[in-house]
């Protein structure tokens, strides 16, 4: 398609000496930088209007009705100094941005003071190619009937944060709904002429449940029926939902295999990384048969705080999720009735928190203060393996949810084979000023204090915490990737999926290759941070998933996890380079948004709604807090010598990483400190799917 156009395409490196290149390259020919095909949809009856072909602006080239391509990705577009109010749900709903668009800037139609004006927005239902992914309408009849249920919950999540934006209406229209395999994703926003309500909504999917699958029919039926009812509350529809969503996943196979790493990186002479699991998990629990959180739990944390509080802090961050995750999957196990999404949520919250004041606490023991204390950033995987009954002869199966934590700028990804889609959304600076609606994503880039974090666990008491949690089904296969900003930094991960994650699902590649193979990439493009990377292969097979089962505490671990433990937890130090410099102090900003210049020591959490023992988390918070003061005092004392690492099993030799021309961005600093934002910023807390 693009091939056709005689127009250039511009390379994004401002340096190049000869930025022109004919479309369909791939690469400068000047200077061998990747070229960006930047695709954008515009918004506006005068944007419909504009034939394919036509350029505007001299940038953007039409592809196709509505869909532009701009030739100049490395120019930033046009915007007006104030922001127009109509762009608002856009921003405020960049929580969002796994389902919804971003604004990119806007174009006059025309030179004439009085053009029409277009606005352009990214992160928009685009492949590759400048093609629409299809309709709702058009996937319906010929996808599964679990997807289809999984599509009208995400619809049915999307509804409570749109409609606070006025912009609930967006889910009445089929053509804007878009989906990218199990991903519904909106094409843009429309504030409609009315206040919709789920009648409506229940009126949508009337059209839908015409043509879904039998064994789902009648049930979706009788949903809309309840919907349509003005008596009926939100939360019993999403119950009802949810069952049926959650019976027709268990009917599908899973099986999963977890490899997890974590390098010092060529730079640091420390690694304020922590992960779980690692091979020495995998030792452990063959050894002692004891952990039953493989492969169920993944988590990766980065210390911040300096090397001598962000290692402790990620290290008994880690440690003190076990215990607790553990305690949680022990209860679920216990019940006879599936526990609804909203309670899950509400434990790993209280989780999270119990775990913030336990690294709290062990700043306060310590005596410090401000700026001082150290806190570690949070990723966490959680693959809850509830018991779902679909009769009363067929066997328990596996509910396939999957709960995502994160706090901090670390980060989880979905790579199927044929897309890589970001599930979090970083706590920082940048993104607190988009959701705030002080200015576009693009233009947050340029502040030194974009990546600043502005919280994480530790820094602060936990009344000031702000967890992201979020529920999803795994239904189709997929790699989950958890891994630190020293991979995720400069979007290695969106540059690098292809060459690992398609090779991985297709058998082409082990998991351990691949992620060793990210770590390598992460120590040669982001070098001057540690690294960590967590990876699970969900794959739907017919091998049988060992439900979780704590009565079996001395079983051995399950096969599809025990070919992981061939890598060492570290790559070889043979792959870092000499000459190691100095951590860089905290930057200013970091330090700001964590440490106000008055704040008063962190007092204990009262724990309200928690269903596991009050008295047992207090005095297990205890036990975790003496732990924490054992492995601060263990990082004063000096590095024993490292015992070589053992010897790699024999596993195919990943392809080589390819290395763009484009020259190695500068180091940046590394992971800081972080706070949420200051109190009057964050008293209410951003919506999240469940």
């Amino acid at each position: 398609m693009i091939s056709s156009f005689s127009e250039p395409i511009y390379c994004p490196n401002l340096s190049c000496a000869d930025p022109r290149n004919t479309f369909g390259r791939q690469q400068c020919a000047a200077c061998e930088t990747d070229l960006i095909y930047r695709y954008l949809w515009a918004v506006g009856q005068a944007a419909e209007e504009v034939p394919a072909g036509k350029v505007i602006a001299d940038r953007y080239f039409v592809i196709a009705p509505q869909i532009w391509l701009d030739s100049r990705p490395a120019l930033p577009p046009s915007v007006p100094e104030q922001l127009p109010d109509t762009i608002m749900p856009y921003l405020h709903l960049y929580p969002q941005r796994l389902h919804t668009p971003e604004v990119y800037g806007f174009c006059a139609l025309g030179e004439a003071p009085e053009a029409a004006e277009a606005l352009l927005l990214e992160n928009v239902p685009i492949n590759n190619f400048g093609r629409l992914y299809p309709s709702i309408l058009e996937a319906w009849s010929g996808t599964t009937a679990t997807r289809q249920v999984y599509w009208l919950w995400q619809m049915l999540q999307l509804w409570a944060p749109l409609s606070e934006q006025g912009v609930a209406s967006s889910l009445l229209v089929p053509e804007n709904l878009r989906v990218e395999g199990w991903r519904v994703r909106l094409l843009e926003l429309h504030r409609g002429n009315f206040v919709p309500t789920l009648r409506d909504l229940g009126d949508v999917w009337s059209g839908l449940v015409e043509s879904a699958g039998p064994e789902v029919q009648s049930r979706l039926g009788e949903i809309c029926q309840f919907m349509r009812r003005t008596s009926m509350p939100f939360e019993a529809i999403a119950l009802e939902l949810n069952d049926l969503l959650l019976e027709q996943a268990a009917k599908l196979p899973l099986h999963l295999e977890v490899v997890g790493m974590t390098d010092t990186g060529p730079q640091r002479s420390k690694n304020e990384d922590s992960c779980y699991p690692t091979a020495a998990d995998f030792q452990s629990s063959k050894t002692s048969g004891n952990d039953k959180l493989i492969p169920y739990l993944t988590m990766v944390c980065d210390g911040v705080g300096g090397h001598e509080g962000g290692e402790v802090a990620s290290q008994l961050a880690v440690q003190s999720l076990k215990a607790l995750i553990q305690n949680l999957l022990t209860e679920i196990t216990q019940q006879e009735e599936l526990m609804t999404p909203t309670m899950v949520i509400k434990q790993l919250e209280e989780i999270v928190r119990v775990v913030n004041n336990v690294i709290s606490a062990q700043n306060n023991e310590q005596g410090k203060e401000l700026r001082q204390r150290m806190g570690t950033t949070l990723v966490m995987a959680l693959q809850l393996p509830q018991k779902v009954k679909n009769s009363e002869d067929s066997p328990s199966n596996n509910s396939h949810e999957l709960y995502l934590v994160n706090v901090g700028d670390s980060r989880a990804y979905w790579i199927g084979k044929n897309y890589c889609q970001r599930l979090t959304v970083d706590d920082d600076v940048a993104s607190r000023e988009v959701q705030l609606g002080h200015c576009l994503y693009w233009e947050t880039q340029l502040r030194a204090d974009a990546g600043a974090l502005t919280q994480a666990l530790g820094t602060r008491d936990a009344d000031f915490l702000r967890p992201t949690i979020q529920r999803f089904i795994v239904e189709e296969e997929g790699l989950l990737l958890l891994c630190s900003d020293g991979l995720s930094d400069n979007d290695w991960v969106e540059q690098s999926w292809e060459n690992y994650g398609p090779e991985v699902l297709e058998g082409k590649m082990s998991l351990e290759a691949a992620v060793e193979s990210w770590i390598r990439l992460a120590n040669e493009k982001n070098g001057y941070d540690n690294t960590s990377v967590v990876a699970t292969h969900c794959r739907m097979s017919p091998d049988k998933l060992v439900l979780f089962n704590p009565a079996e505490a001395s079983a051995p671990v399950s096969a599809p996890v025990s070919a992981s433990v061939s890598l060492p937890p570290s790559l070889p130090r043979s792959l870092q380079k000499s000459g190691l410099r100095a951590e860089p102090p905290l930057p200013e900003s970091s330090k700001k948004l964590l440490y106000p210049e008055t704040t008063p020591a962190p007092e204990p959490v009262e724990k309200t709604g928690f269903k596991l023992s009050l008295p047992l988390l207090g005095l297990l918070g205890l036990i975790l807090a003496c732990g924490g003061l054992g492995l601060w005092v263990r990082s004063r004392q000096p590095e024993p010598e490292q015992v070589p690492p053992p010897p790699e099993t024999a596993a195919p030799s990943p392809a080589e990483i390819p290395s763009p021309g484009a020259e190695s961005p500068s180091p940046s600093p590394e992971s800081t400190p972080a706070e949420i934002p200051l109190p009057e910023e964050a008293a209410t807390p951003s919506p999240s799917p469940e």
